[in-house]
This record gives C-alpha cells, sequence and structure tokens, in this order.
C-alpha cells in the first residue's frame, strides 16, 4: 500500500442500542448501531409472518374464482 493515502485501520468496538457489543475492522474506532444480529427479528426468530389469507380470498371474490 501507497504511504499517506490511506486511511487509518482500528479494531473498532461495535454497539448496539440493546447492548450487545463486539469488535471488528474499521476506519473509525467505534461505531453504534441501532439494530445488530442479536435484537433484529429476522435472526432471532420473533419476526411476524404476514398471512395473505385474506387477501386471497378478497382477490377471489373481486375476480370471481371460485374458492376450492
Amino acid at each position: 500500500m501507497r504511504e499517506g493515502i490511506h486511511p487509518e485501520y482500528h479494531q473498532a468496538t461495535v454497539t448496539c442500542n440493546c447492548g450487545n457489543t463486539f469488535v471488528t475492522g474499521s476506519t473509525k474506532p467505534e461505531i453504534h448501531v441501532e439494530v445488530c444480529s442479536k435484537c433484529h427479528s429476522f435472526y432471532t426468530g420473533q419476526q411476524k409472518t404476514a398471512r395473505a389469507d385474506g387477501r386471497i380470498d378478497k382477490f377471489n371474490k373481486k375476480y370471481g374464482v371460485a374458492s376450492k
């Protein structure tokens, strides 16, 4: 690497709003995030699955499709 053109590289401490912390490499020494893998609903399995049953019935009624 050429001298003087690259930013400083730090071992950055990432802090989430939920209190979780971990270390990664970054050009900033500290990073604060709102959501991490410990509290995000997709990774924790707490996500709400959208039910499409009502929308499908509404579509079938609107276009005259017979229900099975």
